[in-house]
């Protein structure tokens, strides 16, 4: 089955820290950009960071430049976002997409989640 599963999600303090885990199934991740969302209750889902499949280059947002690093494990097939300094505006469900641009359209397979909680 072709799928991307999150996980990795949890409870943390302010300042504290999380990787978020998104494996791929079905189809290798080398071959594809990979792209973490996030969507906090009542706003739109947001584009947090990606990772081209071609020279590797990668994009954050302004909002977790420095804190959010994006890699790739190619044996174990599966993209990380490592998320440092984690702030309370953090707090939503992250979403790993097959894709990559900022264009919602430009992701053709969507996991179906991992809640994010950041609170003291």
């Amino acid at each position: 089955q072709v799928q991307v599963v999150e996980s990795g999600g949890g409870l943390v303090q302010p300042g504290g820290s999380l990787r978020l885990s998104c494996a791929a199934t079905g189809f290798v991740l080398d071959y594809y950009g990979i792209g973490w969302f996030r969507q906090a209750p009542g706003k739109e889902r947001e584009r947090v960071s990606c990772i081209s499949t071609s020279d590797g280059s990668t994009y954050y947002a302004d909002s977790v430049k420095g804190r959010f690093t994006i890699s790739r494990d190619s044996a174990k097939n599966t993209v990380y976002l490592q998320m440092n300094n984690l702030k309370p505006e953090d707090t939503a469900v992250y979403y790993c997409a097959r894709g990559y641009g900022y264009r919602r359209s430009n992701y053709d397979l969507w996991g179906q989640g991992t809640q994010v909680t950041v609170s003291s």
